[in-house]
C-alpha cells in the first residue's frame, strides 16, 4: 500500500510484525529502500504480541519507529504516537 500511495496519503504504519506472507521487518525494510523520500520516511510502528527487549531491539534494526506490545494499552498508544507523530 504504500509503495502505491502518494505522499501524505497515510500519517503513518501500524506494522503488525508477524505476517504470514511476509513478515513486518521485511515490509519496513522494503517501505524504507522506496525512492521516494516522503514514502520511505513515512513513520512505522511495531505492533507484536512478542514483546521481549530483542523483538524491541529488531524493530529498531529494520527501521521502525517505535513498538507497541499486544494487547495494546491505550494511554501507550496515544504517547507513542504523540512521540512519533509531533
Amino acid at each position: 500500500k504504500v509503495k502505491n500511495a502518494r505522499p501524505g496519503d497515510y500519517d503513518l504504519v501500524l506494522m503488525d510484525v508477524q505476517m504470514p506472507v511476509m513478515d513486518g521487518y521485511e515490509a519496513t525494510r522494503q517501505i524504507r529502500a522506496l525512492a521516494d523520500p516522503a514514502l520511505a520516511g513515512i513513520t512505522i510502528l511495531a505492533m507484536t504480541a512478542n514483546a521481549f527487549d530483542e523483538d524491541r531491539k529488531k524493530a529498531m534494526e529494520c527501521g521502525m519507529d517505535g513498538f507497541l506490545s499486544k494487547p495494546i494499552v491505550v494511554e501507550e498508544l496515544i504517547d507513542t504516537l504523540q512521540n512519533n507523530l509531533s
